[in-house]
């Protein structure tokens, strides 16, 4: 295993590009810089997860510029890359793309995802990862507009997924986990309404209707207060069933 855990997410010894506190590289458990040219090119190829032709990447990456310099600039960066020992990218005369056996943090993150939500998940998937901050928040100090896209892709798809694995924590009888992952969710968006369901189902699994009761009287302050209304009538049918000894199950 990598010395290099990347927020926790379980990677092979590499190579590995990690973007959760990066972007950087580790090749059998040793840490490589990226050069600052390189980085966004890298970022870029990862987040397509495809062939990428190289006229796009060019004027995606370097868009102020004409398309000779643009290239050219591709042209460096990909030298600068290799130069430094980096053969993460796979060429053609007219196309680019990340070499398959490179591991990616942010991949493997959203692919769990993708299993949680799709009900295609393992065993081993049904555990409160320790990588949601990361996942939730890609790249933050980035600005371009395709890094923001994708951040909020992962944001979304981990939030989901979140919710879902508190349900299934809950048919498997995991209701300390299960609440667990209910209060990440909260503490992460505590407007986000399902979270909020998400974690008052939890608490009446784990028999406890009056914490439910108060994380429904506190989230109903907060949305009166941001919004001027009360949540919708789907929160307010599940604050109903708080003193339900029979709502310890999700129907």
């Amino acid at each position: 295993m990598t010395p290099f855990p990347s927020a926790g997410v379980d990677l092979a010894l590499g190579p590995n590009l990690h973007l959760f506190d990066g972007p950087f590289v580790t090749i059998d458990g040793r840490r490589h810089a990226i050069p600052d040219c390189c980085e966004r090119l890298m970022v870029l190829l990862t987040l397509r997860r495809t062939w990428v032709a190289r006229s796009v990447a060019a004027g995606v990456l370097w868009p102020l510029a004409d398309d000779r310099r643009a290239a050219g600039n591709l042209r460096s960066a990909l030298w600068r890359l290799r130069g430094a020992g980096l053969e993460l990218v796979d060429t053609t005369t007219s196309s680019l793309t990340l070499h398959a056996d490179v591991t990616v943090d942010a991949h493997v993150a959203s692919d769990w995802a993708q299993r949680i939500i799709g009900g295609q998940h393992r065993d081993d998937d049904l555990r409160v990862v320790p990588w949601f901050a990361a996942a939730t928040s890609l790249l933050s100090n980035w600005s371009d507009d395709w890094a923001i896209l994708e951040r909020e892709r992962l944001r979304h798809r981990t939030l989901h997924a979140f919710e879902q694995l508190s349900v299934l924590l809950i048919e498997a009888d995991r209701v300390a986990d299960a609440v667990k992952a209910a209060r990440t969710l909260v503490a992460a968006d505590p407007l986000r309404e399902s979270a909020q369901r998400a974690l008052i189902m939890s608490l009446l699994a784990a028999h406890d209707p009056a914490g439910a009761m108060r994380v429904a009287e506190t989230y109903r302050e907060l949305h009166r207060r941001v919004f001027g209304v009360d949540p919708s009538s789907r929160l307010r049918e599940l604050v109903a069933r708080c003193a339900d000894p029979l709502a310890a199950r999700p129907r």
